[in-house]
C-alpha cells in the first residue's frame, strides 16, 4: 500500500480513538451517571497532567531504546485496555484513575504519531512540509467521523462510546507494528543532564520578561481550550429539559452540531498564512483570544430555535479560536528562540497551554460550575458561558496591553498552506 495512504490511515485512527468519547463523555457523566461537576472537571485535568508528564518521557524512550512505531503501538493497546474497562466503573474516583491511565498512554501518542510520520516520510525522501499537512488533516476527519458514529448510533450517553474508542485503539495498535521501522535516533547525548533530556533546559526562557509573559498567557488561555469540549455537548443535550426544545434537532444531534467546530478547525488552518502575513503574530494571537470571547458569548445566548444561528456561529468561530492560538504561538516560539533549545521551547509551549492550562482549567471550571452555577442539580448554562466569556475577555485585554511584539514580515515568510 502507498506509504502516504498508510500514514493517512494512522492519522485518521489516532484521532478517531479520541473523538469517540472526548466530546460526549460529559453526557455519560452528567446524564447517565448523575455524577458531580467538580469531579468531572478532574477528568479533563488528566489530559493536562498527562501532557506535562508523558511526551518528554516517551520521547526519551523512543530516542534511546525502542522503535517509535512499536512504542506507539504498545501505548495504544494499553490505552485501549483502560478505555475498554471504563464501562465496568461504578464510582467517579475509580473512573478518574482509569481515565488518567488511559490518558497517560494516549497523550504521548499525539507527538509520537508526528515523529513516526516525519521519520517515515524523510526515509522515503518526501518533502515533509508539503506532504505532512494533508495527512494530518485526516486526523481531524477521524475525530469528526467518530463523533458522528457515536451520535448516530445513539451512544452519546452510553458505555458503547468507550467500546468504539477501545476497538479503534486496538486496531491502530496492531496496525502500527506493520509500519516501516523507526529505530531510535540517539539524538540526545549520553552525557546530557537529566533536565536537558526532559527538555527542561527551555525553562530558562522564563528569565526573559517577554518569553515569561508569553508562556503565562499561554497557560491562562490554555485553561479555556478544552472548556467547550468538556461541556458543549452536555449543554446542548440539556435543552431537552425545556419542553419546547425537548424534540429539537439540536438535542437529538448535539454531537453532530459540536462537530462543526472540528470542521471549522480544518478550514481555518488554510486561512492562517493570510492572517499572519497581514496582521503579524501578536495580532493573530489577539484575534484568537477575542474569538474565544465570541465562542463562549454566542453559546450563552443561543438556543435550539431562534438562537440556533448563534450556536452554529459559535462552532464556526471555534476553528479560529483554537487554530490561531496554537499555530501563531508555536510560530512565535520558532522565531524568537535559539535553535539549540527550539524543540524544548515548543515542548514548553505545549506544556504550558495543553498541560498546566488544561489541568487548571479542568479542575477550576468543574469546581466553579458546581459551587456557583448549579442549583438543585440544574446547571445555569447562560451564566456559565458568560463567566467563561468574561475570563477570555480579561485575558485578551491584558495581552493587548502587556505583551509587546513588533510584526516582522520575515518571521512569517516560511508559513505556507
Amino acid at each position: 500500500m502507498n506509504i502516504k495512504i498508510r500514514l493517512t490511515l494512522m492519522s485518521f485512527l489516532q484521532f478517531f480513538v479520541w473523538g469517540a468519547w472526548l466530546i460526549t463523555v460529559g453526557n455519560y457523566w452528567f446524564g447517565t451517571k448523575q455524577w458531580s461537576g467538580a469531579e468531572f472537571g478532574a477528568i479533563f485535568s488528566t489530559l493536562g497532567l498527562s501532557s506535562i508528564i508523558m511526551p518528554a518521557l516517551t520521547g526519551i524512550i523512543a530516542d534511546r531504546w525502542v522503535n517509535a512505531e512499536r512504542l506507539y503501538g504498545v501505548l495504544h493497546i494499553l490505552g485501549g485496555l483502560a478505555i475498554a474497562y471504563l464501562p465496568q466503573v461504578e464510582d467517579p474516583t475509580t473512573f478518574y484513575w482509569v481515565i488518567f491511565a488511559a490518558m497517560m498512554c494516549y497523550m504521548p501518542t499525539i507527538s509520537l504519531s508526528n515523529s513516526v510520520a516525519y521519520t517515515i516520510l524523510k526515509n522515503e525522501k518526501f518533502d515533509v512540509v508539503k506532504v505532512f499537512p494533508p495527512i494530518r488533516v485526516w486526523g481531524t476527519v477521524g475525530f469528526i467521523v467518530a463523533m458522528w458514529i457515536t451520535n448516530l448510533t445513539g451512544n452519546k450517553a452510553s458505555v458503547n462510546m468507550f467500546y468504539i474508542s477501545a476497538f479503534a485503539a486496538f486496531v491502530l495498535g496492531i496496525y502500527s507494528f506493520t509500519l516501516p521501522k523507526c529505530p531510535p535516533q540517539k539524538l540526545i547525548s549520553e552525557e546530557a543532564s537529566f533536565a536537558k533530556k526532559l527538555g527542561l533546559d527551555a525553562f530558562k526562557l522564563f528569565g526573559t520578561y517577554k518569553m515569561a509573559l508569553f508562556f503565562i498567557f499561554s497557560m491562562f488561555l490554555g485553561g479555556a481550550l478544552q472548556l467547550t469540549n468538556m461541556y458543549g455537548d452536555t449543554y446542548l443535550s440539556e435543552f431537552e429539559k425545556i419542553p419546547q426544545y425537548a424534540d429539537s434537532f439540536v438535542v437529538k444531534y448535539s454531537t453532530i452540531i459540536m462537530s462543526i467546530s472540528q470542521i471549522s478547525e480544518t478550514l481555518f488552518i488554510l486561512a492562517i498564512p493570510f492572517f499572519l502575513k497581514r496582521f503579524g503574530i501578536k495580532q493573530v494571537m489577539l484575534i484568537s483570544m477575542l474569538a474565544w470571547v465570541l465562542r463562549f458569548g454566542l453559546f450563552a445566548y443561543g438556543d435550539p430555535e431562534g438562537g440556533l444561528w448563534m450556536i452554529i456561529l459559535s462552532c464556526i468561530v471555534y476553528g479560529m479560536a483554537f487554530d490561531f492560538f496554537n499555530i501563531s504561538g508555536s510560530l512565535f516560539v520558532e522565531t524568537t528562540t535559539d535553535s539549540k533549545i527550539r524543540s524544548s521551547a515548543q515542548g514548553l509551549f505545549m506544556m504550558m497551554s495543553n498541560g498546566f492550562g488544561a489541568f487548571f482549567g479542568g479542575i477550576i471550571s468543574g469546581y466553579l460550575i458546581d459551587k456557583y452555577f448549579t442549583i438543585d442539580g440544574q446547571r445555569d448554562w447562560h451564566n456559565i458561558w458568560l463567566a467563561f466569556a468574561g475570563y477570555a475577555l480579561v485575558i485578551a485585554v491584558a495581552f493587548a496591553v502587556l505583551f509587546k511584539h513588533k510584526h516582522n514580515p520575515k518571521d512569517v515568510e516560511s508559513v505556507s498552506h
